[in-house]
């Protein structure tokens, strides 16, 4: 099989699933309290994907008012089955699956139709569809089976096609093959008229592992495959490029071969901000099922700092709902809106995902305009981690300065006076993020902190850094327009400048 250049999709787009009709292949991905939900991209050979459309905007759309980021929509699962396609997700409240829906469309671009809930507990739904026509439902939880061997279960249960909803009894399927490792992210694959059930072990940080049972008949009993893990990252040690591999869903080529889209993250001194990314490994079948990374047992064809997606449209984000912003080219016109980027409602704020190490994010705005506003460009993590470059209007006139929060607590800087065009700049060399403004010809340094500060080993949680813009201000102001808006590879190394932000 041929060597691939991963990530495949680079970002934050954790928990792939993947489908086949035909020579196109369709893949989604978790998006948590982000606005559109479940991006839905397009391959012909599983290494270049398109973005498409949206699983849930439009009247497809669930409000997720008063969520954490990491909270809103999870692990998605895509399949088609006669000429319609099915997405299965979970929408986690306080790191809890809190409900499931089911939606289907005869066209994975959309439109959607409006989420169907299910009557299922846990996360990480996903549909399996048999020879037979009988469609099955599978979900991970806390086990509830006497004689549990693990914390958490596989449970499965007939889907009804027609009325979309479950039936029949509910059986437990398995325990996963850890030992005092929470089982996850369950897919059932049909091969060679046995049953191979295929989940993630370990958590979603470096223990992170494939794992899997194989069964005689769809419903059971499953043994634990004595290979297991089918592959992980966890003993390679902290120089490998790739860490926190798992959560794998199969899929075949017309051709017959098969292949498997993983996540993983890709850390720069131990620490990641990009979020989980989807990689591609080759996968091949033998008499006891699914191998991963045949004859390598790893993620191969990743290169440091790489790929590099300047070019790469935007996918535009917003916090837990849409927000009226006009897209025109390189300008961005945000309506302001009050609400703060701590709070659990839905502020004007627009971001793309970070998908390379080094970059600079640039966007000029008119500091004639800015009234009450208090905005300019951010680094996002989370409602407790973010970092910007603001302007707003003080006493004397403009200023530019960084404002943001780590862990909760305030980030100040010192205030910039500013003119009326002004460039404000995040850049980073993987290693740092640096935030500066450019007010006529001089550039002025406002901070720079170290990349851990984002990361998601320090912030916690489950995303990644989103760049955008961010417009804070009572609504009755009027809307800002960010000119120029640039997401690139920077124009020259960051020369670590900018010292003087302080913790509060």
């Amino acid at each position: 099989m041929r060597l691939v250049p991963n990530p495949v999709l680079p970002g934050c787009h954790p928990d792939p699933s993947v489908c086949r009709v035909g020579e196109d292949y369709f893949m989604v991905t978790s998006t948590f309290a982000y606005h559109p939900g479940i991006p839905v991209h397009h391959s012909r050979d599983l290494v270049t994907w398109r973005l498409i459309g949206h699983v849930l905007t439009g009247k497809s759309w669930l409000p997720l008012d008063g969520s954490q980021v990491a909270d809103g929509v999870w692990a998605p699962t895509i399949r088609h089955h006669d000429g319609v396609f099915y997405v299965v997700f979970t929408v986690a409240r306080d790191r809890q699956g809190a409900a499931t829906y089911l939606t289907t469309a005869s066209d994975p671009a959309g439109p959607w139709r409006v989420p169907v809930p299910l009557e299922a507990d846990g996360i990480d739904p996903s549909l399996f569809f048999d020879h037979d026509g009988r469609a099955w439902f599978t979900a991970a939880r806390d086990a509830t089976a006497d004689g549990a061997t693990g914390p958490g279960e596989i449970w499965l249960r007939e889907l009804d096609l027609a009325a979309l909803e479950l039936v029949g009894p509910e059986r437990v399927l398995w325990h996963g093959a850890v030992g005092g490792a929470w089982v996850e992210a369950p897919h059932i694959y049909e091969h060679a008229g046995r049953y191979h059930l295929v989940g993630a072990e370990g958590g979603t940080e470096r223990n992170h592992a494939v794992t899997s049972a194989t069964a005689d008949h769809v419903t059971g009993p499953y043994r634990t495959d004595p290979r297991s893990p089918l592959l992980t990252h966890r003993h390679l040690g902290a120089g490998e490029p790739v860490q926190n591999v798992g959560h794998a869903d199969l899929v075949e080529t017309p051709d017959g071969e098969s292949w498997a889209l993983v996540l993983g993250v890709r850390p720069v001194a131990q620490h990641h901000t990009l979020g989980r990314e989807v990689l591609l490994v080759p996968a091949e079948w033998d008499e006891h099922g699914p191998v991963l990374a045949p004859g390598t047992g790893r993620v191969q064809g990743v290169e440091p700092g790489l790929p590099v997606t300047a070019d790469r449209p935007a996918d535009w984000l917003s916090l837990r709902g849409p927000v009226d912003a006009e897209i025109a080219g390189d300008a961005v016109t945000l309506p302001p809106r009050p609400v703060p980027l701590t709070a659990r409602e839905v502020p004007a704020f627009l971001a793309r995902r970070q998908d390379m190490h080094a970059f600079e994010l640039d966007a000029v705005v008119d500091s004639a305009l800015v009234g009450a506003h208090d905005a300019g460009v951010v680094a996002f993590q989370d409602e407790a981690t973010f970092l910007a470059a603001r302007v707003r209007r003080g006493d004397g006139g403009c200023v530019a300065r960084v404002a943001g929060r780590l862990n909760g607590e305030p980030v100040t800087g010192p205030e910039v006076p500013v003119a009326e065009d002004v460039t404000l700049r995040i850049r980073s060399d993987g290693e740092s993020y640096a935030f500066s403004c450019v007010s006529g010809t001089q550039e002025h340094a406002l901070g720079a902190f170290p990349h851990s500060v984002l990361s998601t080993e320090t912030a916690g949680g489950f995303t990644g850094v989103l760049l955008g813009l961010v417009n804070e201000a009572p609504a009755s102001e009027a809307p800002l327009t960010f000119r120029g808006v640039r997401y690139g590879v920077p124009a020259s190394a960051l020369d670590g400048a900018g010292a003087g932000a302080h913790h509060e």
